[in-house]
């Protein structure tokens, strides 16, 4: 394999092969397991966050040995997590509504553990969609904002704006108008 020149003339170095050290995949369940599951939990909520982080880790585990880097692992389990619960939603949106009420009497009833901060919770649900995500991804994922933009598809400025109106519009909900300060 010679020095190639383009078109221009100009001396490019041959292509070479990057050899990519990744730690074995157990290793990776074992480090980041909880902020997978806790973030599944933070976006589709107790009932499907079960469902939602083993199809992230289905599909982690499918990519992991084409993976061209080793560089931030987390962030792109993370992203991987993310993706996975927007396509649990995009599903749901599609599903139809059973025609007959009677066939879910035989149906098991799930009732979802009370949350501490249930009321915060509920205010973090009600906000737009991508200001939520923002959130979940930047504290309880626990992403830099350059993460979370990965995660969403924006720019680290996009995603410092969407944490920040979420974060205004709780202070504003949770502020007591009676209160001075």
């Amino acid at each position: 394999m010679g020095v190639q020149r383009g078109r221009d003339s100009r001396i490019r170095a041959p292509y070479r092969w990057t050899i990519v050290s990744l730690p074995p995949f157990q290793h990776l369940v074992d480090a980041h397991w909880r902020d997978v599951a806790r973030l599944a939990h933070g976006l589709v909520g107790p009932v499907h966050a079960d469902d939602v982080a083993q199809q992230a880790w289905t599909q982690a585990l499918a990519a992991y040995p084409r993976l061209t880097h080793a560089r931030n692992l987390r962030s792109w389990l993370l992203t991987i997590t993310h993706r996975c619960a927007m396509d649990h939603h995009r599903t749901a949106r599609r599903t139809s509504p059973h025609d007959d009420p009677s066939s879910l009497a035989g149906a098991p009833v799930v009732v979802p553990p009370d949350l501490p901060d249930g009321d915060l919770w509920r205010r973090v649900a009600a906000l737009p969609e991508r200001q939520r995500d923002a959130v979940l991804l930047r504290f309880v994922g626990d992403l830099d904002h350059r993460s979370v933009a990965a995660a969403l598809g924006t720019s680290p400025g996009m995603s410092r704006r969407l944490v920040s109106d979420a974060m205004a519009t709780l202070r504003l909900d949770l502020t007591d108008p009676e209160d001075p300060r």
